[in-house]
């Protein structure tokens, strides 16, 4: 009987252990957005994962995390990422699936290192806006849902492009 309790405490230790973190970093100079506050109901209500917003001010984006590019999608319009176990999906802007790539000139390709200060790609704002599309950087954990223990935002209101804004703990 006492050895139950001791196999419980065993696993709690390994689970404890075997717990990874990874540091978030903006992705742009703009101001930092909690997801519920993206202008588009599939991101705020998390519907794709948890995660982050940023409303830009400069036009190249760097990447969120230190990790490799897992894909980038026909369209350029997002580019997916890994940390260790952790993916995440960076999406540039709300509804530019269908710009066929136009606003965007990428600058990595699937299975790139990369790290805070890798630029990831150059966004045309003004296309952006002819075409009537939020510019919003939107970053979500898309295998949240099965790896992720912990997801804090140290940061607030206006950050730089390089910034630490938070960490992510996951198993």
């Amino acid at each position: 009987m006492f050895n139950l309790f001791k196999k419980k405490e065993r696993k709690q230790e390994e689970s404890q252990e075997q717990s990874q973190e990874v540091t978030l970093y903006a992705m742009c100079d703009g101001e930092l957005l909690n997801i519920e506050e993206v202008d588009d109901r599939v991101f705020a209500q998390k519907m794709m994962g948890d995660g982050f917003a940023i409303k830009p001010s400069s036009n190249q984006v760097y990447s969120p995390v230190k990790g490799q590019v897992d894909s980038v999608f026909p369209t350029k319009h997002a580019i997916g990422l890994k940390a260790d176990k952790l993916e995440l999906l960076l999406h540039m802007g709300i509804d530019t699936v269908h710009l066929d790539g136009g606003p965007f000139e990428g600058a990595v390709k699937a299975h790139d290192d990369v790290d805070p200060q890798t630029l990831l790609s150059t966004v045309d704002f003004q296309a952006l806006e002819e075409a009537n599309k939020d510019n919003v950087m939107i970053l979500v954990f898309t295998n949240g849902d099965e790896v992720l223990d912990h997801f804090e935002l140290t940061a607030s209101g206006r950050v730089s492009q390089g910034q630490e804004i938070g960490k992510v703990t996951f198993h």
